[in-house]
């Protein structure tokens, strides 16, 4: 039985392990708290065992290479799964944009998935987003982009961090992030904004109406009704995320490999 087991490719199957181990450690959805770690190290152990006899696995030694190579699948397991998260936590920073209009950015909640305080109407917008991505199958994208990452960054090759282009994509990628959230926004804070035109229009003219009393609750029906109209473009933004999402790891794969 000891003969059939390959011991040479043991290291290999580890660093396939660790790259599956720490994309799952902040890839959206999988990342999250209430997904239990014995689910996430399992997946990732099966998933590993599955591609490890679809790829071609080089003989490797445990020595001080191998560590470095450790190293290295941990980084990139990292990046690309918060590469993932940093795109979809758009859509909270757009509800940060249309809270503080609306006067609820002093009622924040917790995020039950991340533990993190979010805005109200940014958690509102995350669940739907969180929703739309499984019904697509988003999920199953995120682990087809894991699994071939391994053409573009073998396992057994180093890279480097510190080149020009993977400063400047990081650049361009939270240049694009608040861009989305801006367009995101900028329907409903358009109209509060126009709200408190009318509102200081209505101060000048009638002195002895309180607009601070009139004001909050007529900003929240207004920003609730361009919310409901504005809910299919809002789908459509979503699915231009998820685009990015997918290109800005494969962006990431090809500057790590110098492609």
């Amino acid at each position: 039985m000891l003969e059939l087991v390959n011991f040479s490719s043991v290291p290999g199957f580890l660093l396939i392990f660790v790259r599956l181990t720490a994309f799952f450690a902040t890839v959206p959805i999988f990342s999250y708290r209430n997904i239990p770690n014995q689910f996430k190290i399992g997946a990732a152990f099966f998933l590993s065992w599955i591609m490890f006899y679809t790829m071609d696995i080089p003989v490797l030694l445990f020595d001080e290479l191998f560590i470095l190579l450790l190293v290295k699948e941990a980084l990139i397991g990292l990046l690309l799964g918060l590469i993932a998260y940093i795109i979809l936590v758009t859509v909270q920073v757009a509800g940060g944009f249309i809270d503080f209009q609306m006067g609820f950015a002093i009622a924040n909640v917790i995020d039950p998935q991340t533990g993190a305080q979010s805005p109200l109407m940014g958690q509102y917008f995350y669940t739907i987003a969180l929703l739309f991505l499984l019904t697509v199958n988003g999920h199953h994208l995120l682990i087809n982009g894991i699994f071939y990452s391994y053409q573009t960054l073998p396992i057994d090759k180093l890279y480097s961090l510190g080149d020009e282009s993977f400063v400047q994509f990081i650049m361009e990628l939270f240049n694009r992030m608040f861009l989305i959230a801006f367009q995101l926004s900028i329907p409903i804070v358009g109209c509060l904004f126009l709200v408190d035109v009318a509102m200081g229009i209505v101060a000048r003219t009638v002195p002895q109406l309180n607009v601070f009393v009139v004001g909050i609750p007529l900003k929240i029906l207004v920003a609730l009704v361009a919310l409901f109209v504005f809910m299919g473009m809002y789908v459509v933004l979503v699915k231009n995320i998820f685009e990015l999402m997918i290109k800005s790891m494969e962006s990431l794969m090809q500057i790590l490999g110098g492609t």
